[in-house]
């Protein structure tokens, strides 16, 4: 029977990010002792409690993961747990992983355990495992909640959330416009909470935590002109959706399909289409695969806007590579200009320190591996080094001639080239442009196979580590709003995540197979899809390929839907939307041109909501991907023991969260004790 004394907190998304913030909650309130008020913590998740939507333990172990078992966490562990509260329960993935092969932690199924033992710390874990873990964590954190803390899961979708008058009972009514813990309250609203659910019944909450990550999202312009192509003339057009949630067994074997997308979505429906369906990836005997099709499959025509896929992970023992020593783009030099009161703009400030650790990265490797630069090498690297320290723009410049002295054409690096690696080329078929991305698939896996001695995979491995601490830079108004879209946003982010956010390396292999074996081809760079009303089928193609087009009766978007809370199709963000409750973050453009972000409006951490009259709510949070206005890498996992400030930036706030909760519960009860709220 819930505790009607006790505060209600609700937490709306039961995923990854609504499960730290319930990790920290029962945390924090166990070491407020035994005289702490009591709590009742309401998880509305209409999936199972701490795998949620996207980690679900019921999909494929087809998808994997994109980063390797040494990386994600949950709570704060190693490192990261030395600036907060201890978790209670403090396992990293790996951690739990290793303790489920010592028998220490027990109770899963025989895949489970199965999975668990034949990966290393470096392998890469199916979706469906961290899921496991993510469900496993949630039962056991909660599990350890004091007398004071109890937990109710609500297996239903939240599709309102309204404020309420607080009664006569409520907490809320004792301090609502008053002094809270010695410090003016908002401006904003602090009464209750009710959150409807799509079954007619309803929670009441003193403070709500919105964390309900990825959402369904309306079409764009162009997707809905190919939907409604596709409801005439009886094609079948696929949105963008979650992978796990496609019902790829619907599209038909030897049938063309196109798939719009390189990225990781891309991987999913691949891989669901042809070892899915019985196909046999076999080694060769020169490291590469083979494939060995069922006869079940399509003939997949792909494309994106770079014409390849993302580049694979590197075989590493670390997720940041040894060998990269980050000296220029560090957390001291990058939030220097911050704490100096300066808005740094990404261009001009923050990319020629990244830039810096890249070449040195590149070209240091080069030479350790004795593949091209230097003669001898250490004149080189000295001299190379003597350039990258210059100050001022010239660093530049300086650093270019030296490589050119010592470095042949074919060898040196052109970082923002990566986003473009056929830029300018064209081809005279099809043929002859598969040919090319087959080529580039071959070289991108022996780079991933080589690890720490490849060049390339060192550059981005300097790239990676620096993603961590831009992120911290930038978060917040670190930088300005026209350098965050046009730079940051503009043209880093696609370029940092088609070369770090990449799939597991064997992913690339396995597509490298299927192009020999007739299943995949691709389009060309910068593709056009769309309706040919003559053939009535869908059309794709490349201006930079000659004498060639696909067309086909099916067409799938391989992409998440958008993360924009503006066209989000989620009942509970109209509502908030319609109401007024909370708004997304607009800003000024350079010429004066409102510019509406993707996320919403909140304060600063600990993230309370703004409404539509900019007043913030004292009762209201969020976490996760809808603080994409103020965060930049949102979707990115916590880092098992990185600092809270960058790789675990998720933890931080969801500890910052369950601090600010857990005070404004405490405030009333201690201003009552002494006098200063007459209730």
């Amino acid at each position: 029977m819930e505790n009607q004394e006790a505060r209600q907190v609700a937490v709306i998304g039961g995923g990854p990010r609504g499960t730290s913030v319930v990790e920290r909650l029962i945390t924090q309130h166990r070491g407020l002792g035994e005289g702490a008020p009591s709590i009742t913590i309401h998880v509305v998740e209409p999936h199972e409690p701490g795998p949620g939507h996207i980690w679900r333990t019921d999909q494929s172990r087809l998808f994997l993961m994109n980063t390797p078992c040494l990386y994600p966490t949950v709570v704060p562990v190693g490192a990261t747990a030395a600036d907060v509260e201890p978790p209670l329960v403090a396992l990293s993935f790996d951690e739990w992983r290793i303790s489920v092969n010592d028998g220490i932690v027990t109770g899963l199924e025989a895949a489970d355990r199965a999975e668990c033992a034949r990966l290393s710390s470096s392998d890469f874990p199916s979706r469906a495992l961290y899921g496991r873990y993510l469900a496993w964590m949630f039962a056991e954190v909660t599990s350890k909640a004091g007398p004071g803390v109890s937990v109710t899961h609500h297996r239903h979708e939240a599709v309102t959330l309204e404020p309420v008058a607080p009664g006569p009972e409520s907490t809320a009514a004792r301090y609502d416009g008053a002094d809270v813990g010695g410090r003016p309250s908002s401006a904003g609203t602090s009464g209750r909470w009710r959150i409807l659910l799509d079954d007619g019944s309803s929670v009441d909450a003193d403070e709500v935590v919105l964390a309900v990550g990825h959402l369904a999202a309306t079409l764009t312009p162009e997707q809905e002109r190919l939907q409604d192509a596709a409801a005439r003339h009886g094609l079948q057009y696929w949105p963008p959706a979650v992978p796990a949630d496609v019902a790829w067994n619907r599209l038909p074997a030897g049938k063309a399909v196109l798939i719009r997308g390189l990225g990781l979505n891309f991987f999913d429906a691949m891989i669901q289409l042809t070892e899915g369906r019985g196909g046999r990836f076999v080694p060769r005997d020169d490291g590469r695969l083979d494939y060995e099709p069922s006869g079940r499959e399509p003939m997949l025509v792909a494309a994106s806007r770079r014409g390849v896929p993302y580049r694979a992970k590197a075989m590493l023992e670390s997720y940041i590579p040894r060998s990269v020593r980050m000296r220029f783009c560090t957390p001291h030099r990058v939030l220097a200009f911050r704490q100096s009161g300066i808005q740094p703009g990404f261009d001009h400030d923050i990319w020629p320190l990244l830039h810096r650790d890249v070449l040195w990265a590149y070209y240091s490797t080069l030479s350790r591996t004795g593949t091209a630069a230097g003669d001898p090498p250490a004149t080189f690297l000295a001299q190379l080094d003597e350039a990258l320290a210059l100050k001022g723009p010239a660093w530049e410049s300086a650093a270019a001639a030296v490589v050119e002295r010592y470095v042949p054409a074919a060898a040196r690096l052109d970082v923002e080239a990566l986003a473009q690696p056929f830029a300018g080329r064209r081809f005279a078929d099809g043929e002859e442009y598969s040919a090319a991305v087959l080529a580039y698939l071959d070289a991108d896996a022996s780079g991933s196979a080589r690890g720490e001695d490849d060049p390339l995979k060192m550059a981005i491995g300097a790239m990676n580590a620096g993603r961590s601490v831009i992120k911290q830079a930038v978060a917040d108004g670190g930088i300005s709003d026209s350098s965050w879209n046009a730079e940051l946003r503009g043209w880093f982010e696609p370029l940092v995540e088609g070369l770090a956010s990449g799939p597991p390396p064997v992913r690339i292999a396995q597509l490298a197979a299927l192009v020999r074996a007739g299943v995949v081809r691709f389009v060309g760079p910068n593709p056009s899809f769309g309706f040919d009303p003559d053939e009535a089928l869908f059309r794709a193609t490349s201006p930079w390929v000659q004498g060639d087009s696909f067309t086909a009766r099916y067409l799938v978007e391989a992409m998440m839907p958008a993360n924009r809370v503006s066209t989000s199709l989620s009942p509970l963000m109209r509502d908030l939307l319609r109401r007024g409750t909370v708004r997304p973050r607009t800003y000024m453009a350079e010429d004066g041109v409102p510019v509406t972000s993707a996320g919403l409006d909140v304060t600063a951490p600990p993230y309370r909501a703004v409404d539509r009259t900019g007043r913030e709510h004292d009762s209201l949070f969020v976490i996760g991907l809808q603080l994409a206005s103020v965060q930049w890498g949102t979707a990115i996992a916590a880092e098992a023991g990185a600092p809270l400030t960058a790789g675990s930036r998720t933890l931080l706030d969801a500890d910052g969260i369950a601090a600010a909760v857990l005070d404004r519960i405490l405030a009333p009860d201690e201003q009552v004790r002494t006098g200063t709220v007459q209730v």
